[in-house]
């Protein structure tokens, strides 16, 4: 790892995918095997980030009631009545692990606006309409406002959602750091091709003696 690419982490957010109820919950509609596992090591992600005042974003989906925001690959099983992700239900929240103490529900309107609900000190969530967290938001405008050069993500699925977006956030010159016991679903050839493209991979352990 060159000085180009090595995680600054003063500069650093943290970014969390996807860790709703609808997706982690036992019985839960669309459960990601895994992820109830990893958000003990997210709760200890979260707490430093906490405790050093640095950025967290809680990136999250939210389907319409009316099921137009859907995308492709669930607007089928939306239709024919799979009630996933919707606004104001207990389902769209984060699971409550890994929410900061006091912070509001989900604002489903303004999150779908495109804006960013503050949930906490320095601690935001925001909407992705599809996989990846920079297709069609703000978020690369976001961090840079705030001096961010250096991502670190956790959270639900690898496969889909953290993959595409730590892809596009390399795409975008940001520092890259996984930590591989917080994130559901990973597996050896996604560690590889991501240390291909200079993601740092780390255990929570790893980094938090940082």
């Amino acid at each position: 790892m060159s000085h180009y690419t090595a995680p600054e982490l003063s500069s650093s957010a943290l970014i969390t995918i996807d860790t709703q109820n609808d997706f982690t919950l036992p019985g839960a509609p669309a459960l990601i095997e895994g992820t109830a596992q990893v958000v003990p090591n997210m709760q200890r992600l979260l707490e430093f980030y906490r405790h050093k005042a640095l950025p967290i974003i809680h990136v999250v989906r939210i389907y319409r009631k009316d099921g137009s925001n859907v995308d492709l690959c669930r607007k089928e099983s939306v239709e024919q009545g799979l009630k996933l992700l919707l606004p104001g239900s207990h389902g769209v929240e984060l699971v409550d692990e890994i929410k900061p103490d006091g912070s509001p529900a989900l604002d489903a309107e303004l999150l779908l606006s495109g804006a960013f609900q503050s949930l906490g000190n320095d601690e935001f969530a925001m909407y992705k309409p599809r996989w990846g967290a920079f297709f069609e938001t703000d978020l690369d405008a976001f961090l840079k406002q705030r001096g961010v050069n250096t991502l670190v993500f956790c959270g639900c699925n690898f496969p889909n959602c953290p993959r595409t977006s730590l892809y596009q956030a390399s795409e975008r010159d940001f520092r890259l750091l996984l930590i591989q016991d917080a994130i559901s679903q990973l597996y050896p050839r996604g560690e590889q091709e991501l240390a291909n493209i200079a993601v740092r991979l780390q255990t929570t352990d790893q980094f938090l003696q940082v």
